[in-house]
């Protein structure tokens, strides 16, 4: 571990104009963008086609385990936004490890997360070219594939700009979609939705069917399992700040929105869902959650409305997970954790070099899951599958120690703090890591697999870092050493 870092002093790190910190990034990120990618990064696509599970396996009581997800993803952001407010970057969490940590730790966790958002390019990328396939089946699946990595690949070359002005319209349909769900579902659930089956809709079915907690209170943990990785993308709007005109006013806003954000977007159209029908409704496993929601409203076409605003998401999902991969492969190479290449950016600001290379696993995951998806790819898949909680757990640390530095050395940054610090911080590291052993004791929906393999990268990720730190370390003994016989000899 290396000596406690320094933060650098207000104004001190800004290079020129438009190149925040002096990273050759440009500022091309509008409030605008900010505030819908801080909406859209909690709308993942795992919320409309990952929930019907949650409800199966634990019933009403999903929505407990959405809670105790969504509290902890509160709490890890506001960490977040504590050290992004003080000093953003678009190494975010990675950078703030570096410094916090030590370079081990910024270095085992930024590739981790980029290695998290390659293989997302993969899954998503096959996702919506699956729905494209079934609208127009002339182009096969993996031409889908091809052409939608390609258009989201040029649209993050164009310009920082150019992907804030994608995602803010791929995240304002998914804004949208769900708000009229939520509206139009709680009025059939109130009975005051005309042509809705009155006797199937309504607040009795979070009592009713074998009660609130039908498999019991432990269900409840299987139930965060299955629902914690959708919350993955919380993050990016920290990422994303680096490159905004007003980077600590727009990490913020992001930090004090995201209770709202979620108690509105992930319980209240949970909420709703379960109170539409019967949570053990075979419709749910079937067609999933929403479509099947959907369904009873009497919505014509339900099921291709749905495929729509999945869609939607997937590319939004696509879209953010490129930028989010280019963005810390880019800190990394500023830090000289990856090739000085991927640090390099065009007159634009974009590095595009990073952004390459990102996509180019991104194609390789792809051919994988056609090529090799039961062997290859599903090894790749639960490989990354912890990561989040990875993520999540480094932040925790890192903030314990950040904390101190930043009230020794620029307390005036300390515009975000952390509730109840540090108490607060070290119950959800607990809970944390309550959950990753949790997962080793999973077995019927592949805990244990993912927890297993995701230890193995980590590990291997951990020893590279540990030994790239001792071999710099030396290196910088040596030159020392050399400096100062040079000094005693003239």
């Amino acid at each position: 571990m290396t000596s406690q870092p320094t933060l650098t002093k207000a104004g001190s790190g800004h290079g020129g104009p438009g190149e925040p910190g002096g990273s050759g990034l440009q500022a091309g990120l509008k409030n605008r963008h900010l505030s819908m990618i801080a909406i859209g990064g909690v709308i993942g696509a795992g919320l409309f086609v990952g929930s019907s599970s949650g409800i199966a396996t634990a019933g009403p009581g999903i929505l407990l385990s959405y809670a105790l997800v969504g509290t902890l993803v509160v709490l890890v952001m506001r960490m977040l936004g504590e050290m992004s407010a003080a000093n953003p970057t678009s190494g975010s969490f990675s950078a703030h490890a570096d410094r916090a940590l030590g370079p081990w730790a910024g270095f085992s966790i930024g590739w981790l997360y980029w290695f998290f958002w390659v293989v997302v390019l993969a899954v998503e990328a096959t996702a919506g070219a699956a729905i494209l396939e079934g609208w127009i089946p002339a182009v096969p699946q993996w031409g889908w594939a091809l052409i939608v990595m390609v258009v989201l690949t040029a649209t993050n070359l164009v310009s920082v700009g150019s992907y804030g002005e994608f995602e803010f319209w791929f995240a304002g349909i998914k804004v949208v979609a769900i708000a009229a769900f939520i509206v139009v579902g709680g009025l059939a659930v109130f009975g005051l939705l005309p042509g809705v089956d009155s006797e199937q809709a309504g607040l009795a079915n979070l009592t009713e069917h074998g009660g609130f907690l039908p498999n019991g209170a432990g269900a409840i943990l299987t139930g965060i399992l299955l629902v914690v990785f959708s919350f993955m993308g919380s993050e990016i709007a920290t990422l994303a700040a680096g490159e905004s005109e007003d980077p600590q006013r727009a990490v913020t806003k992001a930090t004090n929105s995201i209770i709202w954000r979620i108690g509105v977007f992930y319980l209240g159209s949970i909420f709703v869902v379960v109170c539409l029908l019967p949570w053990d409704s075979k419709s749910i496993t079937e067609h999933g959650s929403y479509v099947a929601a959907l369904d009873t409203l009497g919505i014509a076409h339900a099921g291709q409305i749905m495929n729509f605003i999945v869609l939607t998401s997937v590319l939004s999902c696509l879209n953010s997970g490129l930028y989010t991969a280019s963005r810390m492969a880019f800190s990394l190479g500023q830090r000289g954790d990856a090739p000085k290449s991927f640090a390099r950016t065009t007159e634009r600001g974009v590095p595009r070099t990073a952004i390459l290379v990102s996509v180019v696993f991104g194609f390789v995951a792809v051919f994988f899951n056609y090529k090799f998806p039961d062997s290859v790819f599903l090894f790749l898949v639960n490989s990354s599958g912890a990561v989040a909680l990875f993520v999540w757990l480094v932040i925790c640390f890192s903030q314990l120690r950040m904390r101190k530095i930043i009230q020794a050395e620029a307390p005036e940054k300390l515009v975000v703090k952390m509730w109840l610090y540090p108490y607060l911080t070290w119950a959800s590291a607990a809970l944390i890591v309550f959950v990753l052993g949790y997962m080793l004791t999973d077995t019927e929906h592949n805990g244990r697999t993912t927890m297993l393999l995701s230890l193995l990268v980590a590990a291997v990720v951990l020893v590279i870092a540990v030994v790239k730190q001792r071999v710099a370390g030396r290196a910088a003994a040596e030159r020392g050493a050399v400096e100062r016989d040079d000094v005693s000899v003239g």
